[in-house]
């Protein structure tokens, strides 16, 4: 029996030459790199399917990817369903978005996105899934299983701000679960066979007990014995350290210190670090920096960062100096120029790297706590419209 093309449907047609012609590309574009002595490292072609059969095609070359995310969280009693929600960040050109958990609906509406998602375990879980592999097992079933691949799924972010001084004995032994909890997780995921989802926690600012000059960064030494075991876990699996650093918080602790053109990295000042040498453009980069110096110090030069919240309130109370809409959207439109440069920026500590960023954060959530500033961190209004304008594929602004 002679099996020809006009046998296939044309769905498999097209799919089959576009393979055809990826392999054709990638060949010669091989043999034009050995001809000019190039080294291709970790490059590979991945053809991935989603739930509803798209097609598509990452070129991988052992980098991060530089798309910007979006923090959705949902504290509010007036913002849009999920599904508006979804299509605002694919409106906005959002490449990654970050949940607070794992909203079954929430992943199920993202299978139909190119959007890479991540996700997190939720402080309270965290001890149920250190001290139990079933536990681990069965979260893993009900939040990655029942939607991946379909939904990008690339992170799981195991609590949120866990490390911390305290003397609160529910949040100490959390802590003391942390990385146990992170490692039941990552076992699932391996014995599984899934190996494009990584497993990391957030990291607030406040674990530093220096940060200036940025070569003095050390963490604060009682929870130094908690860092250790997450930085050998990062460095082990190739996974991120991601931080939550927030330059408005900074400064405003600070505003006869620090300049607010710095802070909002305007770059149109610099400040040389007498200890390093390495000059700097801006507050946010002294912070990512300070960081690095203090994972070297203990040994952990090669754990990279990502920023998992960062932003600038667009409103506050009186008392709240430079939170308004001038500022931020100067602040994240520069964030997101710099985080989507290529040739990637880094820092002047790493220069060079991609940073994977998600800003802080989709909608105002008018049922947050705090002062009036925590309600109007987002970029859109509760009822979806922009607070101010922001292109987050990193195009340029026009004013």
């Amino acid at each position: 029996m002679r099996f020809t093309v006009y046998d296939m449907d044309k769905h498999t047609v097209t799919i089959m030459t576009i393979m055809s012609l990826s392999f054709l590309y990638l060949l010669a574009y091989s043999s034009m790199l050995l001809s000019s002595k190039l080294l291709i490292h970790h490059s590979c072609l991945l053809i991935l399917f989603n739930s509803t059969n798209h097609l598509f095609f990452h070129f991988l070359s052992g980098a991060a990817s530089n798309r910007i995310g979006v923090n959705y969280g949902r504290v509010g009693n007036n913002l849009p369903s999920p599904s508006r929600s979804i299509e605002l960040l694919q409106i906005m050109k959002a490449g990654r978005v970050k949940l607070y958990d794992a909203d079954p609906e929430i992943l199920t509406l993202l299978s139909a996105t190119n959007i890479e998602v991540t996700i997190m375990v939720t402080n309270e879980e965290i001890s149920g899934i250190a001290n139990d592999q079933q536990v681990a097992d069965q979260w893993i079933h009900e939040h990655i299983l029942n939607h991946y691949p379909g939904t990008m799924i690339r992170y799981v972010l195991v609590g949120n701000e866990v490390l911390r001084s305290t003397n609160n004995d529910q949040e100490m032994r959390i802590m003391k679960d942390l990385v146990p909890a992170m490692g039941r997780i990552r076992a699932t995921l391996k014995r599984l066979g899934i190996n494009n989802i990584k497993v990391g926690t957030p990291v607030a600012m406040d674990v530093m007990d220096s940060t200036f000059p940025p070569s003095s960064g050390v963490f604060k030494p009682e929870i130094v014995h908690e860092i250790v075991p997450l930085l050998n876990f990062l460095r082990g699996t190739n996974s991120f350290f991601y931080l939550d650093v927030y330059p408005y918080l900074s400064w405003t602790d600070n505003p006869t210190s620090i300049n607010l053109d710095y802070a909002l990295l305007e770059g149109n000042q610099s400040y040389t670090d007498p200890g390093s040498g390495l000059t700097y453009t801006n507050l946010l980069d002294q912070m990512i920096d300070s960081v690095y110096f203090a994972m070297a110090k203990l040994g952990y030069n090669t754990v990279k960062i990502a920023i998992a919240e960062t932003g600038w309130p667009h409103e506050g109370d009186l008392k709240q100096q430079g939170s308004d809409k001038e500022n931020a959207a100067k602040y994240n439109r520069n964030v997101i120029r710099k985080m989507t440069a290529v040739p990637a920026k880094g820092t002047p500590a790493q220069p060079g790297f991609v940073i994977p960023t998600f800003i802080f954060s989709l909608y105002d959530e008018n049922e947050k706590t705090g002062p009036e500033s925590e309600r109007h961190w987002g970029l859109l209004y509760p009822d979806g419209s922009p607070v101010y304008e922001v292109d987050l594929s990193g195009k340029p602004y026009k004013s």
